[in-house]
């Protein structure tokens, strides 16, 4: 939802910051104070295309920004993830500058400069047929009503009210599954001309790596045994040095302990500490011809193997020509082998893969039609009701006239929701045809229909802002109140701004906003007020006397704001 709205040099608005809260937020005020132009600049939070005359007569450009709070909206967090834009706190920030000199604007998404196109996608996408696409906000007005015009958002709506959700879900991952078993046969189709040579090349590979039997990390085995074939003398010489040196010459280091040790019993007898002192070197002595002996022994191992040499030299070369081809150690060599192998396997196969593909893909679309079957069945029940329940609220926002029809038809083609197109339409008479919504002209009424419509459906399982404008033309007495009670009702658990004119509506409101012009020196200045209790209610009998407030209408708003605690 939207936690605030921030305009500077639009229009006639110099610098404006509006904290929405959760629930209704009322906006009202005098004609011509503004409300149309901060519903401009939420159009251009949503993706509307901006014009330079939009600036504020002497500034060099104007800046609209909204903070979203994306909590319950993994669906967001996740498209701003594919377009890397980092959403970690929860929370989206749209920023649009509008210039003067360039007549275009600049769109940054989290700081991030970005485009129009994914803005568009991000905060108000157009519903498809294919898929869902919820937006953070839904503007229902005279010119905005791109989502109710939707037949996608239709039949999202639908099957809200239907509960059809879950089994369109499941349906919808076996389309996409059988959508890659089809991809998968064509490629086998496509590639059985080239498979006897692909398959002749794979087998080459597959028995030019098994030929050499290799192990992990086997390579730099065969590195470090090829060095001490290598440099076997020199090694064979330290070793011999180095016995010699520590036991086997006259004056080697064992000779030497031998006589520190055997001078050091004959002193024990004067002082028996000695013995404790000398214990260490008595251990040392042993750890010597250990080592020694173990000198003696590798040196014996280290005789030349001319053969030995020359055959690890061999291995070794073929390995390097291996790893030119195939990966760079042995690991990965073998981890080439083993898809190398699948791809044998697979076209070694292939006729039999594609029977198996080709059966379960049959298998699949039986399930896909039955369940498009019944997801239909259950949306012509659904319809039914949804017509008969919106009718009813209809009839309680005054709207008598109108008859509000579901048109629920079967299509040939399967797509991801199922066979079924919903549109919503209208008609004035039952010997009237049914009309689409898109040709239905009255913001106020589109609004009305909006609103009866979720008052019905119930609240979304993503929250979002609705804005409503207009929702009160045409509307006056019990009925407004009928309109401001509908929309508190929606507003639970969601967020709801909407822009009145009546005292009935504007008393529903969590948080009440006022738009005032004001004449500043050297132009008229918009400004909102959020209004504490006494100037709400000043407001509210504003809105019902006119300019010249009586105790009369303050008496009556604080009468409906107390009627709508109720």
């Amino acid at each position: 939802m939207l936690l605030e709205l921030k305009v500077s040099n639009f229009a006639i608005i110099d610098n404006v910051h509006i904290p929405f809260r959760p629930g209704l937020n009322i906006l009202s005020g005098e004609t011509g104070a503004g409300k149309s132009i901060l519903l401009k600049s939420l159009g251009l939070l949503m993706g509307d295309k901006a014009a330079s005359e939009t600036v504020r007569t002497g500034a060099e450009q104007a800046v609209i920004e909204g903070n979203f709070d994306l909590n319950g909206r993994e669906d967001i967090r996740r498209r701003l993830q594919d377009m890397g834009i980092d959403a970690g706190d929860d929370q989206l920030v749209v920023r649009r500058i509008v210039s003067v000199q360039t007549n275009k604007s600049r769109v940054y998404l989290n700081g991030g400069l970005s485009t129009l196109a994914s803005l568009r996608d991000v905060v108000a996408p157009l519903v498809e047929v294919t898929g869902q696409a919820v937006p953070l906000i839904e503007m229902t007005g005279q010119h905005e009503n791109r989502n109710l015009m939707s037949r996608g958002y239709h039949l999202d709506l639908l099957d809200q009210y239907t509960g059809v959700w879950k089994a369109r879900a499941a349906f919808a991952e076996t389309f996409a599954r059988v959508s890659a078993l089809r991809d998968e046969t064509e490629q086998i189709r496509q590639e059985a001309r080239s498979r006897a040579q692909r398959l002749d090349f794979l087998v080459y590979q597959r028995d030019e790596i098994q030929a050499l039997g290799l192990r992990p990390g086997e390579e730099q085995e065969i590195e470090n045994e090829t060095r001490r074939l290598k440099h076997g003398a020199r090694l064979e010489e330290f070793a011999n040095q180095a016995e010699d040196m520590l036991y086997a010459g006259d004056d080697s280091v064992t000779s030497r302990l031998h006589y520190v040790l055997q001078r050091a019993s004959e002193m024990r007898g004067i002082d028996p500490q000695l013995a404790r002192i000398m214990d260490p070197l008595s251990q040392a002595r042993a750890l010597i011809n250990e080592v020694s002996y173990e000198l003696r022994d590798y040196a014996k191992r280290l005789e030349a193997d001319p053969g030995r040499l020359d055959e690890l030299e061999e291995r070794l070369n073929r390995l390097r020509q291996l790893q030119k081809k195939y990966g760079s150690t042995a690991s990965e060599i073998l981890a080439a082998l083993e898809e190398i192998e699948r791809e044998v396997h697979q076209l070694e196969n292939a006729d039999e893969i594609l029977g198996e593909k080709e059966a379960e893909i049959a298998r699949l679309e039986t399930e896909l039609r039955a369940a498009a079957k019944d997801m239909h069945k259950r949306r012509e029940n659904g319809a039914k009701l949804l017509e008969k329940g919106v009718a009813d609220e209809l009839k309680d926002l005054d709207m008598k006239g109108v008859e509000f029809v579901v048109h629920v038809e079967a299509t040939e083609a399967m797509a991801s929701t199922g066979q079924s197109q919903v549109e919503f339409m209208t008609r004035s008479s039952r010997s009237d045809a049914p009309r689409p919504l898109a040709k239905f002209a009255s913001g106020g009424e589109l609004s009305r229909i909006l609103l009866s419509i979720k008052q019905v459906v119930g609240a979304s399982q993503h929250p979002r802002t609705y804005l409503f404008d207009e929702v009160d033309a045409g509307v006056s007495g019990p009925t407004a109140e009928k309109v401001g009670r509908k929309l508190k009702s929606i507003a639970k658990g969601q967020q709801v701004i909407c822009v009145t004119h009546l005292p009935q509506v504007a008393s529903f409101g969590d948080v009440h906003f006022c738009i005032q012009k004001n004449q500043g020196r050297r132009s008229v200045q918009t400004e909102v007020i959020e209004l504490r209790k006494e100037d709400r209610v000043k407001e509210i009998a504003r809105l019902i006397s006119g300019e010249k407030i009586t105790q009369t209408s303050l008496a009556h708003a604080e009468q409906l704001l107390t009627g709508a605690l109720r």
